[in-house]
């Protein structure tokens, strides 16, 4: 362990120094050594079939090596990129390992895109192989069409012409192999994020990321290390999240991970395989946590004995943190990163006071703070972009070919997240909203993160969304999309009953214009709120109704 659970948050801070090492590869941090010594169980695969599937480190050990073999047997070399489009599978654990181990550069990649996003990815990669399933098969290989670069497609699952049946390849292969001498600083996977303009983009990390989340892993997840927690998240292996802060930092504790390659998010099979597997600690977006808690009270769902949740994407919130622990009855730590610097910030009941609403202190090792335009620190109290100090190891290395892209994201040594914040007097950091997502309004800038706070506490409502949208008088009004729990139903009298529940909470610029009643919110694999996509709908009818009228 990083961090030591006898001592205080500011004990861990002002002591902690890091220690990367000149050499190291992510591949025998989270498999090869657990294979060696103990041989835990790794993966157990569980998609709510009927069947199950148990897989220790040596398990693991002996599929990547077989795969790296095979790769580069087909002539990958060092640095080329592997694309895996899988959710959590097996396969795409183990393909991650398989790179590593080989001196690829894995590309998790999410199943949710279509081809034509597929194309742009497999093109500004230049990714040389892909690892998919059948259900995504044939719109890799339409995608294939149009991206020369891609060698070939190996099909976990069965056969299809154009694609290599990858199990009967790995049969032949050896399970033996020798890890290629990976430099801390030498990269080791990317993945795609979307800005505020341009198309995605790459953030590639070196193999000293791993290192670099643990100090906020440990934190998040209580000290998870003392305790060989059993873990499953519904956050998809193909994003950061379940990635580098579920799949990976368990592993690296020797841990065992819970897979499931469910379609949607289900909180009622959420619960069930929780139960099942005595999961005991878990990463839950605070839109997971509010579909959970809708079923919660249900005769048929079960009860948890879960240890620890980690949350974040979004803010929690006291109410949403207040019906955690009386129900669920585990602690509750908030998180806050990004793709290019995850798991900056966070809180730690053990550690520090919870304030709920806020995302906590700097995690011991990185430095971050609220700047301004200029990249200057500002007074506390004051909004800013919330911003980490280079070097830092979970940082990442560029902008895959986008050196201007990479350039423009710092501000002299502060990597801008695009996030704004403020850091109250006892140095507390309190999450504003993306910067995108900043409402303006009658000369305001306003977040959405606090109006649906208090939206959410009204007593019909399931889950909420704010945006701005385009209003000739203040620049842009507040519309709210709202869910509400089940039996509830919206009409001009609810709507108008929430405007008053939140003017009494919220300054009066805050209090949204609309309110729009449906049955659900646009939300990605890891449970995050699209607001971009509720946006971009109002202002397409906005115009399809100026046209109409003339």
């Amino acid at each position: 362990m990083l961090l030591d659970s006898k001592k205080s948050y500011r004990e861990n801070y002002d002591n902690f120094a890091w220690r990367i090492p000149e050499f190291y590869n992510i591949a025998h941090d989270v498999c090869d050594r657990h294979a060696d010594s103990h041989n835990g169980v790794a993966l157990i695969h569980d998609p709510g079939l009927g069947e199950v599937r148990t897989y220790t480190f040596r398990d693991i050990q002996r599929m990547a090596n077989r795969l790296a073999n095979l790769l580069v047997a087909r002539g990958a070399k060092r640095g080329d990129r592997v694309m895996l489009l899988l959710s959590q599978d097996p396969f795409a654990a183990v393909g991650h390992v398989a790179c590593w181990k080989a001196g690829l550069v894995s590309l998790p990649t999410s199943v949710l895109f279509g081809a034509d996003s597929l194309v742009y990815r497999l093109n500004d990669s230049g990714a040389a192989f892909a690892l998919t399933d059948s259900e995504n098969v044939e719109k890799l290989l339409e995608a294939k069409q149009s991206a020369p670069g891609l060698r070939e497609v190996f099909l976990i699952d069965g056969n299809t012409s154009g694609a290599t049946n990858l199990p009967a390849e790995l049969e032949r292969a050896s399970d033996r192999f020798e890890n290629v001498k990976t430099r801390a600083e030498d990269p080791a996977f990317f993945n795609y994020t979307s800005g505020t303009t341009g198309m995605p983009k790459g953030a590639l990390q070196a193999h000293r990321s791993m290192i670099g989340h643990l100090p906020g892993a440990e934190m998040a997840f209580d000290f998870y290390p003392e305790h060989k927690d059993t873990i499953w998240s519904p956050a998809d292996w193909s994003w950061v999240a379940g990635l580098m802060d579920v799949l990976m930092p368990f592993w690296h504790a020797g841990c065992t991970v819970i897979g499931s390659r469910t379609k949607k998010f289900d909180p009622e099979f959420a619960f069930r395989l929780m139960k099942r597997h005595d999961v005991k600690a878990t990463f839950l977006t605070p839109t997971t946590l509010r579909l959970m808690r809708q079923v919660a009270e249900k005769p048929t769902t079960p009860s948890l004995d879960l240890r620890v949740i980690l949350s974040g994407g979004e803010a929690v919130g006291a109410e949403l943190a207040e019906w955690t622990g009386k129900v669920l009855k585990a602690q509750l730590n908030e998180a806050f990163g990004q793709t290019e610097c995850n798991l900056m910030l966070g809180n730690n009941a053990g550690l520090i006071p919870v304030r709920y609403g806020s995302i906590g202190f700097a995690t011991p090792g990185h430095v971050v703070d609220i700047v301004d335009d200029d990249g200057q620190v500002v007074p506390r109290g004051t909004e800013g972009h919330i911003a980490v100090k280079r070097p830092d190891p979970v940082m990442f290395l560029e902008y895959w070919n986008k050196p201007q892209a990479t350039k423009d994201k710092y501000i002299g040594d502060w990597l801008i997240t695009g996030d704004l914040g403020v850091r109250d007097e006892d140095g507390y950091f309190w999450f504003k909203g993306r910067a995108d997502d900043v409402i303006t309004s009658s000369g305001y800038r306003i977040g959405p993160g606090e109006i649906e706070e208090a939206i959410a506490r009204h007593a019909n409502v399931a889950m909420v969304a704010v945006v701005g949208v385009p209003d000739e008088q203040r620049t842009e009004r507040i519309k709210a999309f709202v869910v509400l729990r089940d039996g509830k139903s919206g009409d001009e009298a609810l709507a108008e009953e929430i405007k008053s529940f939140v003017s009494e909470r919220l300054a009066r610029h805050e209090m949204p214009r609309e309110i729009a009643f449906v049955d659900s919110l646009p939300i990605t694999t890891n449970g995050k709120i699209i607001r971009r996509e509720l946006r971009d709908k109002e202002i397409a009818a906005q115009k399809d109704r100026q046209e109409k009228s003339g």
